[in-house]
Order: structure tokens, then sequence, then C-alpha cells
């Protein structure tokens, strides 16, 4: 593992015996993916969250696919989440917070995140179906909450809107890509971390 604080790169792996996965991270990138995950719908929504918060990521995961989906996507949620918080460094200068509304056609959904150093997830997606494809849409829960405790962010996912599950997972995904984009964003004005505590 390894930081890179000038140009705000990470390179994270974890081994398991469930997982084997290599990600890496550029927050200031300009929407670049190479993600092979083995799940074709999960490769569309790190590549969608890659494209939209404009970063560079190559993310590859090799896990126990023959058994379910599960530690795959969760796994990838934990290193993920590693990935950011050591891209993000210091925080001083960044805007900490960041939110976005994202519509989708039908679907509305609201991401809003605090990179605060304290974990928290506050979810709520209405998701009608068991599985996108070979993604079970139960994992959307577990892969943000890996994030969200892995970064150590504070994150709220809501669906303000929506019936199809494609879209409502989708539009869940790039949101978050804004919100963690404008939270990453730096401020001339913030000449330290934006805290009274004076670090995060």
């Amino acid at each position: 593992m390894e930081q890179n604080k000038t140009s705000r790169q990470a390179n994270v792996t974890r081994k398991t015996g469930e997982t084997d996965i290599a990600i890496r991270l550029n927050l200031d990138g300009t929407g670049k993916a190479d993600v092979h995950t083995g799940i074709g719908f999960f490769d569309h929504m790190l590549n969608s969250f890659a494209r939209h918060g404009l970063f560079d990521l190559e993310v590859s995961v090799q896990g126990d696919l023959e058994v379910d989906c599960h530690h795959t996507i969760e796994d990838t949620g934990i290193v993920l989440g590693e990935a950011i918080r050591q891209a993000v460094g210091d925080k001083k200068g960044i805007c900490r917070f960041g939110e976005c509304i994202l519509p989708m056609d039908e679907t509305l959904v609201l991401c809003a995140l605090d990179l605060s150093g304290r974990p928290y997830l506050r979810y709520h997606l209405d998701l009608t179906v068991p599985s996108v494809g070979d993604f079970d849409t139960e994992m959307v829960h577990e892969f943000f909450y890996a994030v969200s405790y892995s970064s150590a962010m504070n994150l709220h996912v809501k669906q303000l809107d929506g019936e199809n599950n494609h879209h409502i997972i989708e539009a869940a995904f790039k949101a978050f890509a804004k919100a963690l984009d404008r939270a990453t964003r730096y401020d001339e004005r913030i000449v330290d971390v934006l805290s009274t505590k004076g670090s995060l």
C-alpha cells in the first residue's frame, strides 16, 4: 500500500482465502477505468463510478464466484474504501463534504457524504428484484457499507424516486461518484482542514 500526496493516488491490494484484489485509484484523473471483477454488472457500476467522478480506476479481482458474488463485491468495497482513504491523505484544503441528487430516467437518488474520519452508513434503496445479471441486489448495501467503513466516511444513499432496479443501482453509484468528487476538490479558502477540531 502506498500513497502519493502530490497526485493523490493509492495502490491497495488485499488477498484472503476468498478474494485476491488489487485497486489503483487516482482522484485527479479523467475518468479512465480498467475494471475486471468477474461480475458484468459490477464492472459496469465501477466503470460508471470512475467516469462520473472523473477518477482513474484500475480494479482486478479474483473471487470465489463459484460460491456466490458476496465476497467479491464486499471485499472490493473494503479495498476501494481503503484506496479512497489513502488517496485523500491529510484532507488539508479539501471541501470535505459532497452531495449529489442524480436523475436517471424515472429514478432520482440522493448521495451525501462527509470525509469526517468517522464511518457511518445510512442507506435506503427500494430494490424489488433479487439480482441484476449476476449481481445480487442485496450486495449494494454491503458494498456501500464496506466503502464507508474502510474509508472512514459518513455516507448517506437515499432513493427519492424510481422503479427500475438497474436504474436505481446505477444512479446510486453515479451519485456517489459525483458526491465524492465534490468532497475531494480543493477550495483555496481552506488553508488547513475544514474542522473546528483542527484534524479529521
